[in-house]
């Protein structure tokens, strides 16, 4: 009877996970027949959320079958909503409801991140997001909608909450998506919302003064300091008691880990992530890796841990698919290191930032920084061609990104 690997999500650190183990197997020359590994989503497909403050969201998907076939991955369609450790099974939901129960030897958890909604009144009725492709696609049709209307005030305002990385990004895409629907002469009013007292918190100082130089350029507002307590129809209400007359309030209040996080581990950090050893595994659960937003993931040897974003999550998914195999089949598994880090901040029509480390050394910037993002947006961030020898060479975890 053969064994089997089963990988729990499909998103960058799923997909990158499949390719690593099925590396180690065609390395140790371990056909499919004696250990299979197989990928559970909703869909064989690769949402690239990156991409998904963008417009056409429809489009950011990368279909997963032909290259999981090239390497001898299989693929279960459905959502895991229940993970037994001491069983070894995960109960698998299909589409139409119908339950099964899949036997795992080695289970590597990639299950990500989901948007953080809290229960801020009007919040779940009348508030968009860009979190997952559903989400962006049914924002874009809100748009398309409002372009019907007449022309007003609130129609041409949007309010995004948030002011970490995705709201900075909505909301500088946001002048050119709108006067491309709304017309060239609409007044546009674009106002970003954050509770902190300054724009990018966890950006650090280096980059935010090209943030607000690329505010002012697209005329983009900040209301800091008083976060957003209740939304309507008609806009957002502020807990200065400000309220912001817009059809249009994107949600962007950061991120929480999948909750099949606290199925595999006791120990969750305060977004939910598994606290993990040094090769990506659950100490009480030893059959069980995680790697991707749902791993507390210590990256280098100064201390720093890996953050929930699709560059670690694509490193992680190989260590982390590298290690799953390698347990299996008795070869030692590899310490997680990711100790190059840069960061690529979309600026809609004044370009884009580009840094490099932890402290954001700023490298690039308008016109060259957004170059950078359209090689990151369109080339890096996707899966590789279902070629064989292509794909499981980009398994490698002990490869270089970017």
């Amino acid at each position: 009877m053969s064994q089997k690997i089963l990988i729990v999500g499909a998103g960058f650190a799923g997909v990158w996970g499949a390719l690593g183990a099925a590396r180690v197997l065609d390395v140790a020359k371990i056909s499919s027949r004696d250990v299979e590994i197989t990928l559970i989503s909703p869909k064989p497909e690769l949402q690239i959320r990156p991409r998904l403050y963008e417009s056409e969201p429809a489009r950011m998907a990368a279909p997963l079958l032909p290259l999981l076939e090239a390497i001898g991955v299989g693929f279960v369609e459905g959502v895991v909503d229940e993970i037994c450790v001491a069983d070894k099974t995960v109960r698998v939901v299909g589409a139409n409801g119908q339950e099964r129960t899949l036997a795992y030897d080695r289970l590597l958890l990639t299950s990500g991140s989901k948007l953080n909604r809290p229960p801020v009144p009007g919040l779940a009725d009348h508030a968009f997001a860009v979190d997952r492709s559903e989400d962006a696609v049914v924002l874009e049709h809100h748009l398309e909608e409002l372009a019907k209307l007449p022309d007003s005030r609130a129609r041409n305002t949007a309010v995004v909450v948030g002011c970490g990385f995705t709201g900075i990004e909505v909301a500088t895409e946001l002048p050119a998506r709108m006067r491309k629907l709304f017309g060239p002469d609409a007044a546009i009013r674009v106002v970003v919302v954050g509770s902190q007292p300054e724009i990018g918190p966890d950006l650090g100082p280096n980059p935010r003064p090209f943030v607000a130089a690329a505010f002012d350029s697209l005329g983009i507002e900040a209301v800091l300091g008083s976060g957003v307590v209740s939304i309507d129809a008609d806009g957002a209400r502020t807990a200065s008691g400000a309220h912001i007359e817009a059809k249009t309030v994107i949600w962007a209040g950061g991120m929480r880990a999948s909750t099949l996080a606290a199925q595999v581990s006791s120990h969750l950090d305060s977004l939910g992530r598994v606290e993990v050893a040094s090769d990506l595994r659950v100490p009480e659960a030893p059959d069980v890796f995680v790697a991707g937003d749902v791993a507390r993931a210590r990256c280098d040897d100064d201390g720093r841990y890996a953050l929930m974003s699709c560059q670690h999550a694509i490193v992680m998914g190989q260590f982390g698919g590298h290690n799953v195999a390698a347990d299996l089949i008795g070869i030692p598994t590899l310490e997680y290191r990711q100790p190059f880090y840069a960061t690529c901040l979309d600026l809609g029509e004044w370009g884009a930032i580009y840094s490099e480390g932890w402290d954001r050394q700023i490298k690039l910037t308008h016109t060259e920084g957004k170059a950078r993002k359209q090689i990151i947006n369109t080339q890096w961030i996707y899966p590789p061609a279902p070629n064989r020898n292509e794909a499981l060479a980009a398994g490698n975890p002990q490869a270089s990104f970017g």
